[in-house]
């Protein structure tokens, strides 16, 4: 892996795609009373909390965060919630995450709610690599990047020290 980090997206355009989310996310829901943004812990739970302030400051919905928490080595779905995952029964989903890879995060993510019926379900993720080995699309994504399977994509955000950014390494 090279040593060199390409910048990507610095702190105020991170906040630019989230932005131009939240409307996307608005103008999709804009007759719903409750949305649920649910975010995959850790970074795709802090693009979560982004997206719902923004959410929460020019939508008319009320907005609830629900944290994820997957074991991702597991093959078989292990997942701890904030609150129970029956009470989003009937609402919108909108899951979270910082980048889609290969799909594997955002298809367990989705097997969170298959037992509970929903509105809808909507994928929200902050770059999108177009690796993906699973059916995995999203609906909304801040930046679409073609990379080298070899290539990694390092989203810093909400960590103490470091501006936010996003980095190609």
């Amino acid at each position: 892996m090279p040593d060199r980090k390409i910048l990507i997206l610095n702190s105020q355009q991170i906040q630019q795609k989230i932005d131009r989310i939240a409307y996307q996310v608005l103008e999709d829901n804009f007759d719903e009373e409750e949305v649920i943004i649910a975010g995959i812990l850790p970074r795709g739970n802090h693009v979560a909390e982004r997206l719902k302030a923004v959410l929460d400051n020019i939508a008319p919905f009320k907005t609830q965060l629900l944290s994820i928490e997957l074991d991702k080595q597991s093959s078989q779905l292990h997942a701890n919630t904030n609150f129970k995952v029956e009470d989003c029964a009937n609402k919108v989903i909108i899951l979270v995450d910082d980048v889609l890879n290969s799909g594997k995060t955002l298809a367990y993510g989705f097997g969170v709610f298959l037992d509970v019926p929903l509105k809808k379900l909507r994928t929200v993720v902050l770059v999108d690599r177009n690796h993906k080995n699973f059916p995995v699309t999203t609906d909304y994504a801040g930046m679409a990047l073609s990379t080298v399977i070899k290539q990694h994509i390092d989203v810093v955000i909400n960590v103490e020290g470091e501006e936010d950014a996003v980095y190609l390494m």
